[in-house]
């Protein structure tokens, strides 16, 4: 049975090109001193993936475009799937150090996934000896999954199926019915249901209308009673040009519990209000440096997750988005996370208020052909230089298991998070929690990022300040 790309899904499609590929990821490190022998061997990690392909769909899978461009894509099981091709293995030269490993993972991270295959990869990188901190002989793995297949909660499950919780963990259970390979679907069959889907539109239109009307009463309520605003000005910066093909990886820890109390500094503060905290004061640092602070606050958007409990465990993208003002014309830390949190309530009743998912619903009636166009038209006439963009950059946060996992034996040390950039929003920080500690990183167009260790020392600095802050305060 066919399987079609949702209108949310497609979009990483269209909006793809060759300066900004639509995939996501993250950089994983592993000790391995807790697999058999104490030394790890690629064909053992091959081996751990392939026992797995069957947990997630989007292994084997690959796309189908229909013709012209008349409907969203479909997925086929590859019939000449190769997972030698999807997993490489590589070695950073002598001394091995941080700076050398961020460098290798934004050149992979920049290059596009083969589209003609299922779109993911995965790098094993040995030889990471001079990374302080990290216990002797790590590995680390870095993960590319086009974002058409995920979103950050669905990768949370693909992380789940390429680990265990014990380092000797019983295999998983052979799938039902052995996998097989799909013939792909003949262009005539997919212009035919191109054609009943466009027929079928006006009536799912008419359902989600339904919907609106009630949301749109809500959100003019909210606006009347001020539980909102939504003129908040996005300054133009360095971050919202034309992006370049290449990139930077930088990324900092904090521990978690030091977080939790930063936000005791604040009453009704989250975790996730202090890394936007952190990741404001971090940016006002930076453009300071540059004398190119912007009077009024850069604002992120971040992505909010509208998968239902009965959704869960399926892939594909379901997620909407809030924009929060970060404060970067404060200096004050503690101040700063105060307007970070006042912002984050404004931005969580308007999104209550319309319906998270309402706002995703109505991208599914933009026609193919004309979401494709446009993609195109936005990169090629450099709109981006024309148009205030609703952001200047992205924080995404996702929660991460508080206990240990195990990947073909080895226990996963730390992980980052790896995002895609587009003209317009040159500049996301993946935000990760696991085993007690939170990792911020840095995905940014190298133009706009020339110098991605300071900015990583802007973030530490940040950290230590409202962290010292906090400590104060409490």
């Amino acid at each position: 049975r066919l399987e079609q790309l949702t209108a949310q899904d497609a979009s990483f499609i269209y909006g793809e090109n060759t300066r900004s590929p639509m995939h996501i990821g993250g950089l994983a490190i592993y000790d391995p001193s807790t697999v058999e022998g104490g030394k790890q061997r690629f064909k053992d990690i091959l081996q751990f993936v392939e026992d797995r392909l069957h947990l997630a769909k989007t292994f084997r899978r690959k796309l189908v475009e229909v013709p012209f461009n008349l409907d969203h894509p479909y997925w086929v099981e590859d019939k000449d799937f190769d997972l030698e091709f999807h997993v490489r293995h590589i070695r950073l030269p002598e001394p091995g150090d941080w700076r050398q490993l961020c460098i290798q993972v934004a050149r992979l991270h920049s290059r596009p996934l083969d589209m003609t295959k299922a779109p993911w990869e995965l790098t094993v990188i040995e030889g990471l000896d001079a990374i302080e901190g990290l216990p002797s002989g790590s590995y680390a793995v870095v993960t590319k999954i086009h974002h058409a297949c995920i979103d950050g909660v669905a990768g949370a499950d693909i992380t789940e199926a390429l680990h265990s919780l014990e380092p000797h963990g019983a295999l998983p259970q052979p799938p039902e019915t052995p996998w097989r390979g799909e013939d792909e679907p003949n262009p005539v069959e997919l212009v035919t249901r191109a054609q009943f889907n466009n027929f079928t539109q006006p009536l799912k239109f008419a359902e989600v209308m339904a919907r609106a009307i009630p949301a749109m009463a809500n959100f003019q309520a909210g606006l009347a009673q001020r539980k909102f605003t939504v003129n908040t000005p996005v300054p133009k910066t360095r971050f919202g040009r034309v992006i370049s093909s290449h990139r930077i990886i930088e990324g900092r820890t904090i521990e978690l519990a030091k977080v939790k109390n930063v936000k005791r500094a604040v009453e009704g503060a989250t975790i996730n209000d202090a890394v936007l905290t952190i990741c404001g004061g971090a940016l006002r640092k930076y453009l300071l440096s540059k004398k190119e602070l912007p009077d009024h606050s850069l604002v992120a958007m971040a992505p909010i997750s509208v998968r239902s409990n009965g959704d869960s465990g399926q892939e594909g993208n379901s997620v909407a988005a809030m924009t929060v003002a970060l404060g970067t014309d404060i200096e004050d830390p503690i101040e700063r996370l105060e307007s970070v949190h006042t912002a984050a309530i404004s931005s969580k009743e308007m999104t209550n208020a319309v319906g998270a998912k309402l706002m995703t619903d109505f991208g599914q009636f933009i026609p193919s052909t004309t979401a494709a166009l446009a993609s195109r038209l936005y990169s090629e006439v450099s709109m981006a230089e024309q148009i205030t963009h609703p952001y200047n950059c992205v924080v995404s946060n996702v929660p991460g298991p508080q206990f240990s996992l195990y990947s073909a034996g080895a226990r996963l040390v730390t992980q980052y998070g790896l995002g895609p950039l587009h003209d317009g929003m040159g500049l996301m920080f993946p935000v990760f929690s696991y085993c007690g500690q939170i990792t911020i990183s840095v995905n940014a167009c190298r133009n706009m990022v020339p110098d991605p260790e300071f900015f990583a020392a802007c973030l530490q600095s940040s950290a230590d300040e409202l962290l010292g802050a906090a400590s104060v305060e409490n």
